[in-house]
């Protein structure tokens, strides 16, 4: 009551019979094995019912491994959260349901707004930019983002090319580009649904003359089917991510100001939603300095938006009383109550005065600091790493009236203040005191021949608390470190 069943590879075996309706049932067959008919061919008569069985538990298993693939590669699609990441998973899969060695995808959403990319597999950055020297109207993805006129009967717009060496009125470009990087064939169709509309074209390339079948033609529509509305989807989040960042990074400075014997150096991480984390830096009358950094609660644009009101407000209030930071964040504390009272922040604000103005004049710099419900800086030199001692206060917005004495500390030649956002210790995913103490030993292990460089103290401790790439994990909290040098004017 069985047969040998043919290998299948990826659930394409092309040696079966393209559709399950040619078979004909047992109990038919025996019927008219009884009481033959014209209409049937001596063929089929002679076919036994062992054998028609066979057959259709044939193309029931094909039936099932089609499905199975199927659902496997939907759902590793459906895992992926990125857009570079889902485009690279498609072009793998749709590889394997056609059974081609190589290939690309060209993502050109047709309303214009972008984002715009090309991606390969098994092709480098130079073999995609020769591809390119194919003219537009040659190239079968070209001909695909120009807008091919639909086929009858609603068939899916294809572009084959199933032996590009003997084509005849092949462009000579494509013919040439073709034995250059030494494919034979290609296979294309679009990205497009009538919901996500057309956003690219998938091109897939094979060494050897060959097309896909017309079972794996199908398959391959039911999977790019459902990938190019994951596309859509991931499209859309990536627009909205890449919207937010512009915000973010207006709001925030576009560059750090220059001041005579302050070197500065900033590293800003956000999450993918977009969250309220910000610093500033801004130079104060007399050649003073003022050093921020914050974080709003919430994520999001009402929260970036939250954020650009609080930094654009400390600003104001750090020109006109920089001096006195207690004063600064009251203040800061009266207007987030007033005009928000259902957030609330945290912040930092230090004002470093002229050296001029220190007793011993060209060394030490003499800072003031105040902090509401934010962690305290880090001092980190030749001879000391250690935090600033500051008093402890509630987060802006959590008292009917907020107030914390302020400290004062000096900072010796050659030292820098590391300021940062509690984004970076939540990101290691340990206890806070352990977190603190994992910053603590980034901080120490600065090495010398790189402590005169803010950029690089930045960097290293970065890397330190945050090791094998979780500063730039989608992460639900932002990261802001703020590295202030102090040098001899």
């Amino acid at each position: 009551m069985s047969s040998h069943h043919p290998p299948k590879v990826a659930g394409i075996d092309s040696a079966l019979p393209a559709s399950p309706h040619n078979a004909t049932p047992a109990a038919h067959s025996a019927r008219h094995r009884a009481e033959p008919d014209e209409d049937v061919s001596p063929a089929v008569q002679d076919i036994s019912p062992v054998d028609q069985l066979a057959a259709v538990q044939d193309r029931l298993a094909g039936w099932i491994s089609d499905l199975t693939t199927l659902h496997e590669l939907t759902e590793r699609l459906a895992r992926i959260g990125t857009l570079d990441a889902a485009l690279h998973e498609l072009l793998r899969a749709g590889a394997a349901l056609v059974g081609a060695q190589r290939g690309l995808i060209v993502l050109r959403p047709a309303d214009g707004h972008g984002p715009e990319t090309t991606v390969g597999l098994g092709l480098g950055p130079a073999e995609l930019g020769t591809i390119e020297t194919i003219p537009r109207s040659a190239a079968s993805y070209g001909r695909i983002l120009d807008g091919l006129p639909e086929q009858e009967g609603g068939a899916r717009t294809e572009v084959a090319h199933p032996d590009l060496r003997n084509e005849p009125d092949l462009d000579p470009r494509q013919r040439e580009v073709a034995a250059r990087l030494g494919y034979a064939a290609s296979y294309a169709i679009p990205l497009a649904t009538e919901a996500a509309g057309r956003l690219g074209a998938a091109v897939w390339l094979y060494d050897e003359p060959t097309e896909p079948v017309e079972r794996q033609r199908h398959l391959v529509g039911l999977y790019t089917d459902y990938a190019t509305e994951h596309l859509a989807r991931e499209l859309e989040l990536a627009r909205a991510r890449a919207t937010a960042a512009t915000i973010r990074e207006e709001l925030l400075p576009s560059r750090l100001p220059r001041i005579p014997g302050v070197r500065l150096a900033v590293r800003h991480r956000t999450s993918p939603r977009g969250g309220g984390d910000w610093y500033d830096a801004l130079p104060l009358p007399e050649g003073a300095l003022g050093l921020a950094v914050g974080s709003v609660t919430g994520s999001g644009p009402s929260a970036v938006a939250a954020m650009g009101r609080l930094r654009a407000s400390l600003r104001a209030y750090a020109v006109m009383e920089g001096e006195d930071p207690v004063a600064v964040l009251s203040d800061l504390e009266l207007l987030l109550r007033l005009t928000e009272p259902a957030r609330s922040a945290t912040a930092l604000f230090a004002y470093c005065e002229p050296s001029g103005l220190t007793p011993d004049a060209g060394r030490a710099r003499h800072v003031t600091l105040a902090g509401a419900g934010h962690c305290p800086p880090l001092i980190i030199g030749d001879h000391r790493a250690e935090f600033v001692e500051t008093s402890l206060s509630a987060p802006l917005g959590m008292l009917s009236c907020w107030e914390a004495p302020s400290v004062e500390f000096d900072v010796e030649p050659g030292e820098t203040v590391l300021a940062y956002s509690d984004g970076l210790l939540h990101r290691t995913g340990e206890p806070m005191d352990r977190a603190f103490a994992r910053l603590h030993a980034a901080a120490a292990s600065v090495p010398a021949a790189v402590r005169h460089d803010p950029d690089a103290v930045a960097d290293h401790v970065l890397y330190a608390v945050l090791p094998d790439g979780r500063d730039a994990v989608d992460d639900p909290e932002d990261v802001v470190l703020l590295a202030a040098r102090f040098d001899d004017v």
